[in-house]
């Protein structure tokens, strides 16, 4: 579980050391928070998907991951999505 940096309730009394340590604290911690945030999202991205939708055209779909899968009833065809280094975009599928 995170450790949380405590704030002074007033800082008219604290003097220009303390404020250095609360920054060196304030880093450190926003260092760990950014590191942390980075590690879930790459499980996120690697996780594959299960989310499978029944829609009539794929661009109905708000937020699709890669991995989605969807049968579009306009095109009666099954579409995944797909995510390159240059496209993400919905194809077909076999």
């Amino acid at each position: 579980m995170a450790r949380y940096p405590t704030f002074p309730t007033s800082f008219k009394t604290v003097s220009n050391v303390e404020l250095r340590e609360l920054y060196a604290t304030l880093e450190t911690w926003s260092g760990l928070l950014t590191a942390e945030l980075e590690n879930r999202d790459i499980l996120t991205d690697a996780a594959p998907s299960t989310n499978i939708y029944t829609v009539v055209t794929v661009t109905e779909i708000g937020r699709p991951r890669k991995g989605d899968i969807a049968y579009s009833a306009s095109s009666g065809k099954y579409k995944g999505y797909v995510s390159t280094a240059v496209s993400t975009e919905w194809q077909n599928l076999n």
